[in-house]
């Protein structure tokens, strides 16, 4: 039994029938009866939910960043970071936190995979930028991971299933064991992706910061269908959105709500992309990825069709996501998470091997240099 619980079933006792208690005396000699009961309820009441402020929300994106980079290793490439911030910056400008300072990260692996973490870290690998064709596809994905970022669905999801509770006192950052055990939990969420509801709702979002940054809505989508037809002789769903909802729904939801909002825009900018991105995305077959039950830190040369047993998820310790998996069956926000290796199959892009270099490529985009770059591509101001 946990403290809390403890706490509160010892008051519900204590509650239920003073008269018994009156009969049998004190429980703890020498302490009045009505000083225990305040003492257990004080000490209830100093137990609240986990609440996190944005400066907090920023360090803990650090966190959790750092064990991505750890994972996958980063592109060593400023220029290719600086065009994928480029196209994140405009993205920003639209959402509903422009002042929040996003990082945009490409990871060093093939797999085709992009992760949100809280604070405005957005990561996209160098798979998933080989796979797209346009700018349009490029600001629909980021698109998509910036509104898991402003509508906070990672510290959403560990405050509605209350992973974490702290002193009403205490600070979480002040505190090395409880700040080390929320990096985890945190990591643990991205790596593993969110529900249907926070799905849907950044589907939403991304399409309505496409469309008012000028980009074709429809780049999501082109997308997401060229990552269908990668993975159809697959077994099992596969890296970027490998928990999303059914692709088939997916893209005729994405089309229905194209429609019904009447967007317009139609800047697909294909060219421009294919001069700053060189990137050819693999075949899946022909990913290395990690060997079973490592942490991600050593890779496997071998290929899916070589190994013994398909490379699987790693395990995580401490917190289980089993306890989280509730699927969906409506669009409603549920800040729920789904996504465990035996729920979706052997994932080789999110088994796949990582670089060597996990260093972050620093990035600094201007004001002027932005505006430069969007009315280069005759998108909206």
């Amino acid at each position: 039994m946990s403290r809390p619980t403890a706490i509160l079933v010892a008051m519900a006792v204590l509650a239920a029938d003073p008269g018994a208690h009156a009969a049998a005396g004190p429980q703890i000699p020498g302490i009045p009866k009505s000083k225990q009961l305040t003492d257990l309820m004080k000490r209830a009441d100093q137990l609240r939910d986990l609440v996190i402020t944005e400066e907090e929300e920023i360090k803990l994106g650090a966190g959790v960043s750092e064990r991505v980079r750890e994972r996958y290793g980063v592109v060593q490439d400023a220029a290719v970071h600086r065009y994928v911030t480029l196209v994140g910056a405009l993205i920003v400008k639209k959402s509903t936190r422009p002042n929040l300072p996003f990082r945009f990260i490409v990871l060093d692996t093939d797999g085709v995979n992009a992760f949100a973490a809280p604070g405005g870290y957005i990561h996209i690998t160098r798979g998933a930028l080989g796979l797209m064709a346009t700018e349009a596809e490029l600001a629909g994905v980021l698109a998509h991971e910036i509104s898991h970022v402003t509508e906070k669905h990672t510290i959403s999801a560990i405050q509605k299933n209350k992973m974490i509770q702290i002193g009403a006192e205490e600070s979480i950052t002040k505190n090395p064991e409880l700040w080390g055990k929320l990096v985890d939990v945190t990591s643990d969420l991205v790596m593993a992706g969110f529900g249907r509801g926070e799905e849907m709702e950044s589907d939403r979002d991304g399409l309505a910061m496409a469309e008012a940054a000028g980009y074709s809505p429809a780049g999501l989508g082109e997308f997401l269908k060229r990552l269908s037809e990668r993975n159809q002789n697959t077994s099992g769903k596969q890296g970027l959105f490998a928990s999303h909802p059914e692709m088939k729904e997916r893209l005729a939801t994405l089309d229905k709500e194209i429609r019904a909002r009447k967007y317009s825009s139609a800047v697909v900018l294909g060219d421009r992309y294919r001069a700053n991105i060189s990137y050819t995305a693999k075949p899946v077959t022909e990913i290395a990825t990690i060997e079973a039950g490592s942490a991600g830190l050593a890779g496997s040369t071998k290929k899916p069709a070589e190994a013994e047993k398909p490379a699987e998820e790693p395990k995580k310790k401490g917190f289980g996501l089993s306890s989280l998996i509730k699927p969906a069956g409506t669009e409603k926000k549920s800040a729920e998470v789904t996504g465990s290796a035996a729920s979706r199959g052997v994932d080789t892009e999110r088994n796949a091997k990582g670089g060597p270099v996990k260093t972050m490529v620093a990035v600094k985009v201007s004001p002027a240099e932005l505006d430069a770059f969007r009315k280069e591509g005759n998108l909206k101001s």
